[in-house]
């Protein structure tokens, strides 16, 4: 049975349930997984594979992401890594890919040997901090507030639990 350690950066907390559906569907297939913020994680002993997601605003990851990737470069390059990015919202018809695929850090991820990075949508705060955020969901239409695809969530996280074996595990 594979330990996976699902590890996320959120500032409201849709990353968090993006990362913490990973990890349900991850022990449903038979894994053994950990869901924890990207921050609190002092090392990787014991995990067989990791997954790494953060927000992103403005192209970039939050830094805790960013950070667990660089202090933990040389035990990633040794794990099986997935990577994704959550943060899309509004139209979709007006999404620009530069501003949710953080290139620099993608790159990094790469170069560490990540087998994947997939973005999934994001959603706005139900009850948003600030004018900004109160400007940016008001001038966003309700059907565009909370893009997360659950159904393309779910079948991602199928897929590491197959490369993973464990939905043999599970059989």
């Amino acid at each position: 049975m594979a330990k996976v350690l699902v590890a996320y950066a959120s500032k409201r907390g849709s990353t968090a349930e993006i990362a913490e559906t990973i990890a349900a569907v991850l022990r449903e297939s038979g894994a053994q997984a950990d869901c924890v913020e990207a921050g609190a994680v002092a090392e990787l002993g014991g995990y067989d594979a990791v997954v790494l997601g953060s927000a992103v605003y403005m192209r970039r990851w939050r830094g805790d992401a960013r950070r667990f990737l660089r202090r933990h470069r040389r035990e990633l390059a040794a794990l099986p890594l997935w990577v994704f990015s959550s943060g899309p919202t509004g139209d979709p018809a007006r999404d620009n890919p530069a501003w949710t695929e953080p290139p620099h850090t993608i790159r990094k991820a790469e170069e560490v040997g990540a087998r994947e990075h997939v973005v999934f949508g994001g959603s706005m705060p139900a009850e948003p901090h600030g004018r900004m955020e109160q400007a940016m969901v008001e001038n966003t239409p309700p059907e565009w507030r909370d893009r997360r695809d659950w159904d393309a969530i779910r079948a991602w996280a199928r897929r590491i639990a197959a490369d993973l074996g464990a939905g043999r595990a599970a059989a």
